[in-house]
């Protein structure tokens, strides 16, 4: 399960930062051209999808790189990841990947109480 919680939260955190980078672009793309009337708004909070863009993939990939040594504040990174994909970018298809990554993996790697003891399966 450590295994699994490891390769989630890595891919859900490099797919979360192609999400990060378009959506930080977004906003500086407005803040500098300018409102477009029912083309280009800006967004009501700039500085929570400014945060969330670049920490909720950090989150994810860090939380999945401890998934092994440290499953629970691994588990922790990547819930946490997710919770904050979801607030600043709610669920939409492109955030719906990373964030069931994300909380999958955070899941596994709490769930992974001991560590993986070989066990033969016939």
């Amino acid at each position: 399960m450590r295994n699994a919680a490891l390769f989630l939260g890595i891919i859900g955190g490099l797919i979360g930062m192609v999400v990060g980078f378009f959506s930080y672009g977004y906003t500086e793309f407005v803040e500098r051209v300018g409102d477009f009337d029912g083309m280009l708004d800006q967004v009501e909070n700039v500085d929570l999808i400014r945060f969330a863009s670049f920490f909720a993939p950090l989150l994810a990939i860090a939380g999945g790189a401890m998934a092994k040594a440290r499953a629970l504040w691994g588990g922790g990174l990547m819930i946490a990841s997710a919770v904050g994909m979801y607030y600043a970018f709610s669920f939409n298809v492109f955030t719906m990947f990373p964030i069931g990554f994300c909380a999958l993996g955070g899941l596994l790697a709490i769930a992974a109480g001991k560590p993986d003891e070989p066990k033969a399966h016939f």
